[in-house]
């Protein structure tokens, strides 16, 4: 089987979480605030998880025969995050605005590889990014509970 929705999939989440991680390095390096000693660290931890899914998410790729972006130009090119200048002007709940966005665009994405790995019979990834969605969906919950939010995850479309 050729698995290419699939394959697709996985490339997209590939230039996503590449993405992504600039985004929480942007929030690591511009934070300012009275939680900065708190949540500063806090940011390696997610980048680490997110890079962890990153690499996952890449050897799968390649293990079903695909090629994933590896240049800054590709995951710019097909990311569907958006990218902004970093500026010390957002506020820490601004940022963490920020990386819910960014962790619920990943939940529906990791959504949408699920349904359709599921479709093409690729158990392998289905579970992958099975694992992927339950932790940026704990992330969710945990950012929006810092914001004293529900997660809303059941308001999530892929």
């Amino acid at each position: 089987m050729s698995y290419q929705r699939t394959k697709e999939n996985l490339n997209q989440a590939v230039a996503d979480l590449s993405q992504f991680s600039v985004i929480i390095h942007q929030t690591h390096w511009y934070m300012r605030g009275t939680e900065f000693l708190t949540l500063h660290p806090q940011m390696d931890e997610f980048m680490g998880e997110i890079n962890d899914q990153l690499d996952e998410i890449a050897e799968r790729l390649i293990t079903i025969g695909g090629s994933p972006y590896s240049t800054l130009g590709e995951f710019a090119e097909h990311t569907g995050l958006s990218d902004e200048v970093g500026t010390y002007k957002r506020t820490i709940p601004e940022r963490m605005e920020r990386l819910s966005d960014g962790y619920h665009y990943l939940s529906d994405l990791y959504e949408k590889g699920i349904e359709e790995a599921n479709e093409e019979g690729d158990s392998v990834t289905e579970d992958l990014f099975i694992a992927c969605k339950a932790a940026v969906d704990k992330k969710v919950w945990m950012i929006q509970a810092k914001l004293g939010k529900a997660p809303n995850l059941d308001k999530v479309e892929a």
